[in-house]
């Protein structure tokens, strides 16, 4: 029997996209999708290692008051999790490791996205999750960015949720979304080692670089998505989610559009990956 996707959305501490991201996994065929409020995991009602694909929504963990997920790359660091009768018997951070373990995916979005690069998932370099190497910080245009960008992905990349896909129209939604490696090693090496995932670009598919609004953050290399090295973490600031079905698109009374919107792939893609004998 082919094995059953068991998605968790983990959502509250200011997570507004849960809902949507949940129906993209039971659009994408995921057999079981949970939303999970974060206390849950806390209190020990669910736990991290029921599941087989995480994904982490877009919003504004903790109103963004330390940075953009900061405080809840903290929470998961350092969080314990207890019983009514027990003392803290692991942290969040221990259901983080086992999860990233046993191989199992993880998409990140915007927030989501944020998060994991807080935490040092993204890119994980040598394996280690839990040290940060990169940030995502204030758009260069000064203000909150709310438009569609057009996006090319990396065909040398190992992530999983992208195979088969060459470009991406999705909304961007964000205040803190521009990407910067800690420095020119660092940067290198994700171009190298094909950690780089999607790239800004224009409708021709040529990377904007610093050309706003293609570049709607200003983002170093025009980078809006990276994973790790084994392609089972994903994460991007723009919106799959937000993707789809054709009446989500901008000019879906104008333009003649496919019934499915280009943001569902990527959960397709997660669900036949954790499906398939690779997983």
């Amino acid at each position: 029997m082919p094995r059953k996707v068991k998605a968790v959305v983990i959502t509250g501490n200011g997570t507004n996209c849960e809902m949507e991201t949940a129906h993209a996994c039971r659009l994408a065929g995921a057999d079981q999708v949970d939303i999970v409020h974060i206390s849950q995991l806390l209190y020990r009602e669910k736990k991290l290692d029921d599941y087989n694909f995480l994904n982490l929504p877009g919003g504004f963990l903790d109103g963004d008051d330390l940075g953009s997920a900061k405080a809840g790359a903290n929470r998961i660091l350092h969080a314990a999790i207890r019983t009514d009768h027990t003392a803290a018997q692991e942290t969040l951070h221990d259901q983080f490791r086992r999860f990233i373990g046993a191989g199992k995916l993880i998409l990140g979005v915007c927030n989501g996205f944020q998060l994991l690069v807080k935490l040092g998932t993204l890119p994980g370099f040598d394996g280690n999750y839990f040290r940060q190497t990169a940030t995502l910080t204030f758009n260069d245009s000064g203000r909150f960015e709310d438009r569609w960008v057009y996006l090319t992905t990396n065909a040398a990349s190992p992530c999983v949720f992208t195979r088969g896909v060459k470009s991406l129209y999705l909304p961007v939604r964000h205040g803190e979304g521009k990407f910067i490696a800690k420095d020119g090693a660092a940067l290198k090496r994700l171009h190298g080692d094909q950690h780089v995932v999607v790239q800004y670009s224009d409708e021709t598919c040529r990377t904007a670089m610093m050309d706003y609004p293609y570049n709607p953050n200003g983002a170093v290399d025009a980078i809006a998505g990276i994973c790790d090295e084994t392609g089972r973490i994903f994460g991007l600031m723009p919106h799959p989610e937000a993707y789809l079905h054709y009446t989500n698109h901008p000019r879906w009374t104008r333009e003649k559009l496919p019934e499915e919107g280009t943001g569902l792939v990527l959960f397709k893609n997660a669900v036949q990956f954790i499906r398939s004998r690779e997983f």
